[in-house]
């Protein structure tokens, strides 16, 4: 049968349907940019109103460049920071004896850290006068522990206030000695999952709203009379910058779009994964970056065009019983940019001496 003509009665409604829902449609994201307009006015207002900073961080500077620097020389070295979670407590006797972690396990980690990176880059890499263009430290969030879980906010030894003061004074000491040693530093800041505000994930508002930006803030405006040392603190879950022609992106690692993986190859698949969907989304929009850099995994893990940080708190409860994932020490990722061949060397930096070893061990040894 031949499908019926609709009126011009019933046409007019149609029409007038469809403009009412385009009408609703408009009104809704009026809302939201009222709303996104609101939100950045407000950050903006608290950087300079309450940190006494600048609206908008500045762009990285521009000895990062890489001009003057030698094909013989060894570049620049980029120090990842993650996943602290300060104000955590792990007990030993709950983890299998392979770690604990409190607030001053947390503050000798960072100083071990500091340390750590020192020594590779003048003792390894060069002589102790070997002479960088300076030092990248992107932090990459979860620096506190935060109320993100309610286990935490019984168990937890500091409240995310203390926590934030407690944090941004560890983390100033260590800007601090590297300023000391490398003579500049560039702090690309991103904010982590665990710093949260908020009961559940959100959007709109993500980074202001995050202990991690508090920490960030306090930071830029301590050193904000020191023209040696910068930090770039996006409004915006991701930070993209350049080291001498190699583009990254760091971001958390909680935002790749990408869950789960499996019990063969583990990380690797959601990290490929969540590399491939961040690098197409961003090339959508014409910022193609060459190196993702991400923390939240808590395993130190080295791709070809990703870095996924280790974890300061190191081995705990989630990890043990929720999930079952192998046994990883506390460390962090140190590596070397170099204008000419991008990313060289990589160090991983363990914070905690092995927990068991022969007592004496051949330097080689076969069977005959």
């Amino acid at each position: 049968m031949p499908t019926p003509q609709k009126s011009d009665k019933d046409r007019l409604h149609d029409a007038a349907e469809i403009v009412r829902k385009l009408q609703l449609q408009i009104t809704d994201n009026r809302r939201t940019i009222t709303q996104l307009r609101r939100d950045n006015d407000t950050a903006e207002k608290i950087r300079k109103e309450i940190f006494e900073l600048a609206e908008h961080a500045p762009e990285p500077p521009k000895w990062l460049t890489g001009r003057g620097i030698k094909n013989g020389e060894r570049g620049c070295p980029m120090l990842l920071v993650s996943d602290v979670h300060y104000g955590e407590v792990v007990r030993a006797d709950e983890v299998g004896g392979v770690n604990e972690f409190n607030a001053d396990i947390a503050a000798k980690r960072l100083k071990t850290l500091t340390g750590a990176a020192i020594d590779i880059t003048t003792n390894h890499m060069g002589r102790a006068n070997v002479k960088y263009p300076g030092i990248v430290v992107p932090l990459l969030g979860d620096m506190i522990s935060g109320n993100l879980h309610e286990e935490l906010m019984a168990t937890n030894s500091k409240t995310p206030h203390q926590a934030v003061n407690d944090m941004t004074d560890l983390l100033a000491g260590m800007i601090e000695a590297f300023a000391t040693k490398f003579g500049r530093v560039f702090a690309p800041a991103v904010c982590g999952n665990h710093g949260r505000s908020t009961h559940k994930g959100r959007y709109k508002g993500l980074v202001y709203s995050n202990f991690d930006w508090n920490i960030y803030c306090n930071l830029e405006r301590y050193f904000r009379k020191e023209k040696h040392i910068q930090f770039m603190i996006p409004n915006a879950a991701d930070a993209r910058f350049d080291v001498f022609g190699t583009r990254f992106l760091a971001s958390h690692g909680d935002n790749l779009g990408t869950r789960g993986g499996d019990g063969i190859i583990g990380l690797l698949g959601p990290l490929a994964r969540g590399r491939l969907k961040v690098g197409q989304a961003e090339a959508a929009i014409g910022r193609d970056f060459d190196v993702l850099l991400c923390g939240h995994y808590h395993q130190l893990t080295w791709l070809p065009n990703l870095i996924c940080n280790g974890c300061v708190k190191g081995f705990d409860d989630f990890a043990h019983l929720a999930i079952r994932a192998p046994y990883a020490p506390p460390s962090q990722a140190l590596c070397f940019v170099h204008p000419e061949w991008g990313i060289t060397a990589r160090w991983p930096l363990f914070l905690e001496p092995k927990k068991s070893s022969p007592a004496e061990t051949a330097w080689v040894s076969w069977q005959v």
